[in-house]
Parts: C-alpha cells; structure tokens; sequence
C-alpha cells in the first residue's frame, strides 16, 4: 500500500471531498482510513479512532461486523447486480417484506433508489404525479411545505425543500417554488416570545399556511422529532402528530423523511412510531444497510401506490429509477442488519445510551460556551456560542465546531460538527463504555478549542 503522504498528496491532488473547504483540507493532515474494526476507524498509519457519528450517521452495528459480512459475501456468490426495471430480484423482494413488517401500518410499496437524496426525490416526484392521476379526484398541486432550516438532500427537489442559506442560497435560480413554516425549536426565539408562545405562534402558521394554499399543496415533508442537518433540532412533543392531523384535514400527503433519525436513532426503530403516526411516504436510507453500502427506500400507501396503477397506453406509470435500484448486495445487507436488530436488542441499547448521554451531557449545562444541548435518543447536538446569556455565535472565521473536531481526532475520536454545533453519535449498537468515552473525550475536546480561541 502507499504511504501516508503519498495517499495525501494524491487525496489533495484529485479528490473532491464532499461539504469540505478544500483549500483548508489541503492544509491539514487529514487521516487516511484503510480499516475499520468494531466501533473503530484505522488510518494508514495504524492510528485507531473510535467513531464517535457513525460514520455520517449511518453505521449501526459496527465495522466489520461478521453477519453483514457473510451476508454479502453470501450474495456475492449468487450475483451482485441485476436490474430491477422489468425483472424482479430475490433480496429486492425479501427486504422489501421485511421493512413492511417493521413499518407503520399502512405502508405497503417499497420504492428502491441509492441514498437518502434520491429517496426524497422519489417521493416529491410521487407526490407530485400523484394528485395529478388519482380516481375522480385529479389535482394540479405543485408546492410543497417544508420546515425552515430544513434539510432534505442534495438532489434540486431535495433541495428545493430544504432552507438551509449556506448549503442552499447559491442554486436558488434552480429551485422549485416552496413554503416553509417555523420550526418549533426552542432555542433562539424570536423577540418577544417564550418557547409556549413560541410553539402557539409555530403551530398557528402551520395551520394559516396549509389553509392557504391547500389546493396547491401536493406535500408536507418532515424529518419526524428531529430535524438532524439543521443542528439537531429537536421538535416538542405532539409537534409530528399535530402536523399529521392538519395534512390528513387539508388531503396532505406527509412525506417523512427518516434518513436520519430511523433505524433507532431517537429510541424506536423509526421516530413516527413515537407519536403514533403513518406518513404517506416515508423515505429510509442511511442505517439501512447497517452503514455498510448505498441502499434507500420510499415506501408508500396503497392508496398511493393504486393511483399508479392502469394500462401501459394511460401513461400513469411512475417514470423514475436508477441502475442500481434495488442491489442484491445492498439489499443482502439489509436483511442481515434488520435481523441483528433483533437478535442484539439493539433497541434496548439505544435506549440505555440515550440515558447514559442524558447524564453526561450535565456536565455541559452550565458552561460558559455551550448555549443549548439538544438531545433525542442518540442524536446530540450541543451548540457553541460566544456568550451563552446573550446567546452570541462565534464569527464564522473562528471555525470552533472545526477546532473541536481536531481536538478530538487528537484524542482518538471522530466527529463532525454542524457549523458550531458539536454532534455526537454514536452508533445504535455501540457499548456503552464506548459511549461513555466518546462523550469525555468530546467534552475535553471542547475545552481545548475554547481555551485556545
């Protein structure tokens, strides 16, 4: 194998990293992972690092991890592509029973694409087709309602749903038209407001808005009680369920996008169980491979789903797919992860850390530059600012998310930061006293960057 530097200088020379300044990447000396075993990361140097966002939020079980790896090797033995687009796949099928089994009720169409962008975009374009063909009740809807802040992908549908300035303002030329509503997250009220009038005023302009445009509206899409790339937004409880009620009063579909907080991030194998609610469309990706390959699902209702239903010379055929729709590998995968669910209690797991967090995030709660700790199951995000009672942000140029991340590489650790929210976590499966490690490593990391501002 090459060595370190050259594997850097080739790295800096013709990858493009994805969400990365380049120019500061290109300064640092980013470690090069070759290997992963159970919880860890292995860079070419032989440098362990625990991983402590699952490797972008995705893993579940681990590295390595020896069911998945038979499963795929299993596969690989029998094939490991065939198209799905007029032919049917074994593991395509089996998956497919199996997500439905574990779904809320209601869900019965499984629509494969690659990751969580596509997964959105299969459904936006679903929504829209959708209204358009449906019984005797044909619609020309063409707008969807979003939370700000929101993130949905990369895709331009996904993006056009998203309201993130940074990652979003440049290709505003390229959007479709949405409406967003206020989130409910309590932290940074508006002037004048406290997090109950905060939550009356949010929940009042959902309903003004959907009223307004409600025969335009083809979908709401949600990421259910968390919304993950906006900072670890964490929604009050009833939030989902009031959304659900007033698209169900208005025939909304509900788009949920689990991407992120299914396959137990929140403390249930998908967030909407927790309020009791059946989207229309919900889409998966990420954890559901168990991190291991680029797999993602839209699934859909039978009422959906029948509105595509006719003769091939009617034209309602759903004209979207991609080569790799439905892997025999990435559905091989899978299966074998939906299995150690199960077999592992991996849901008690989560359960146990997310109290575990709880606990150690206390240590936080009166620090002089940690504005808020939001937390829900194992998704954390713990908020820097300059000053916590003014609730002051650091200039973007100190980069104080990125300082911590180095901080804790130095420690052993992997993190990602979202801007100067410090994100932990930790994989659904991860143990606990690996959990405990991630958060005091985290926490020192913390200080370091903040005594060296």
């Amino acid at each position: 194998m090459k060595s370190t530097v050259d594997l850097r200088r080739l790295d800096n020379a013709h990858v493009w990293h994805p969400f990365t300044p380049m120019l500061e990447h290109c300064r640092e000396e980013t470690p090069v992972i070759v290997a992963g075993e159970g919880f860890d990361l292995i860079d070419s140097d032989g440098r362990r690092y625990l991983d402590g966002i699952s490797s972008l939020w995705c893993n579940v079980h681990g590295h390595r991890v020896r069911e998945i790896d038979q499963a795929i090797r299993d596969q690989l033995d029998q094939i490991a592509h065939s198209t799905l687009l007029g032919l049917a796949g074994a593991p395509s099928i089996e998956l497919a029973e199996e997500l439905v089994k574990r779904v809320p009720d209601g869900l019965a169409h499984v629509f494969y694409s690659d990751n969580g962008s596509t997964a959105v975009e299969a459904a936006l374009k679903i929504a829209y087709q959708y209204y358009r063909q449906r019984g005797s009740r044909q619609e020309q809807r063409d707008l969807f309602i979003s939370l700000a802040g929101a993130y949905h992908g990369d895709t331009v549908g996904s993006v056009s749903v998203g309201g993130i300035d940074l990652f979003h303002g440049t290709y505003g030329g390229l959007l479709f038209q949405t409406v967003r509503v206020p989130s409910p997250s309590a932290y940074r009220l508006p002037s004048g407001l406290t997090a109950d009038s905060h939550r009356a005023y949010c929940e009042s302009e959902l309903e003004r808005v959907i009223a307004e445009h409600a025969g335009r509206i083809a979908g709401f899409v949600i990421e259910p009680l968390v919304q993950g790339a906006a900072g670890i937004l964490v929604q009050p409880p009833g939030w989902l369920r009031l959304v659900r009620e007033v698209t169900q009063a208005h025939d909304i579909l509900l788009i949920a996008d689990e991407v992120a907080t299914g396959f137990g991030r929140t403390g249930t194998l998908l967030a909407c169980e927790q309020e009791n609610v059946c989207p229309d469309l919900l889409c998966l990706s990420k954890g559901l491979t168990g991190g291991y390959l680029p797999l993602a699902a839209t699934l859909a209702t039978r009422e959906v789903f029948d509105a595509f239903l006719a003769e091939p010379a009617e034209g309602k055929t759903f004209y979207h797919g991609h080569t790799y729709t439905g892997n025999p590998l990435g559905c091989a995968a899978a299966l074998a992860s939906l299995a150690l669910f199960e077999k592992n209690n991996v849901l008690d797991n989560v359960r146990d850390n997310a109290a575990r967090l709880a606990r150690r995030l206390t240590e936080l709660r009166s620090h002089p530059h940690v504005g808020d700790i939001r937390q829900k199951g194992i998704m954390v995000g713990i908020e820097l600012v300059l000053n916590r009672q003014r609730q002051t942000a650091f200039p973007a140029e100190a980069r104080m998310g990125h300082r911590v991340a180095l901080a804790a590489r130095r420690r052993g650790v992997v993190i990602r930061p979202l801007g100067d929210v410090v994100v932990l976590m930790p994989a659904p499966a991860m143990p606990g006293p690996l959990v405990e490690r991630l958060c005091t490593k985290a926490f020192e990391a913390i200080d370091e960057a903040l005594a060296s501002r």
